[in-house]
């Protein structure tokens, strides 16, 4: 049986664009299967800073699109689909899709994570109305409104700064006595005027009527339970994994996937990259950088396949 091409990546996240472009300058044929717009979570983030060689910031979409662009150019295919499925046979690792099957030599997965959700009354039923996960996309509705932010890691703090250019009304809670987030970014909130900063907090209600209207915090040293005005709670307390096309693949305790230096699982072929490895630092730089790492390996995998590796 002849694979359809020599890699498949499944998530175009900025882990799976990496991998993409290197993947088609080493003449692969790659697919790229991306089941919404290409970026990831990097489409979340209003102002990228700190990528090296980008002096100015810029916004996770067009990073994203930049990307996709450069890799498209040195040769890689991008599909929008859903991937449902994921076998090996022999050397040959079949992707079931929303549009169809698609054979290769090598796959990397790149499918990222989902925000964690808090498990609280009310966040399930205000979900969409007035609980969200992403600033970028639903802050604007709430301009001049008073938000809620949950959590104390980069994403929270980045999330809370961005919210702060929409309303000066933010009040942020983490459950802890200081942030666990680049001190650099937590520096920022804590000076920002704009953002009330309640530490040992925690979110224990959401209550409305059809959207967000008050928030029951409860402050975890002196238990006590106060009830506050709220148009908009904004949680980010950490990602879930999206493993189920490889549920079989060895995982630490919080779900992400252990490989290899060279980005390898257990699965000879099979590589992982970007938020769902386990690694001790989740940034989009480390990403594109695992990316690149797994492609190179992958490329030796499928040139060992093809009797051509060089030795």
């Amino acid at each position: 049986m002849k694979a359809d091409k020599d890699l498949i990546i499944i998530g175009a996240g900025p882990g799976g664009m990496a991998a993409a472009q290197y993947g088609a300058r080493a003449n692969l044929k790659v697919l790229v299967i991306e089941q919404m717009a290409p970026g990831g979570q990097a489409l979340n983030i209003s102002d990228l800073e700190n990528y090296p060689g980008i002096p100015e910031p810029i916004s996770g979409f067009e990073f994203s699109q930049n990307m996709e662009k450069q890799a498209e150019t040195f040769g890689a295919e991008f599909l929008t689909a859903s991937a449902t499925k994921l076998i090996k046979n022999g050397d040959i690792f079949t992707v079931t899709t929303s549009n169809g099957e698609f054979t290769s030599l090598a796959v990397i997965m790149s499918t990222g994570a989902k925000p964690r959700l808090l498990e609280v009354k009310g966040e399930k039923e205000y979900s969409g109305r007035g609980v969200s996960y992403c600033a970028t996309c639903d802050g604007p509705f709430f301009k001049d409104k008073k938000i809620l932010v949950v959590g104390g890691g980069d994403a929270a703090c980045d999330e809370a700064s961005f919210l702060s250019n929409l309303s000066s009304k933010i009040t942020m809670i983490h459950r802890k006595d200081r942030f666990r987030a680049q001190k650099s970014l937590a520096d920022r909130v804590m000076k920002n005027k704009k953002i009330k900063v309640k530490f040992n907090t925690v979110l224990k209600e959401i209550k409305g009527d059809f959207k967000v209207g008050s928030v029951i915090l409860e402050n975890t040293l002196t238990g006590k339970v106060k009830e506050e005005k709220m148009d908009a709670v904004f949680i980010f307390i950490g990602s879930l994994p999206q493993t189920s096309l490889i549920p079989d693949e060895k995982t630490d305790e919080g779900g992400f996937v252990i490989t290899n230096q060279r980005m390898e699982t257990e699965t000879p072929g099979l590589f992982v990259v970007g938020d769902l490895r386990a690694t001790p630092f989740r940034q989009v730089i480390v990403a594109a950088g695992e990316g690149a790492v797994a492609t190179h390996c992958a490329t030796q995998h499928i040139d060992d396949i093809k009797g051509m590796r060089y030795v």
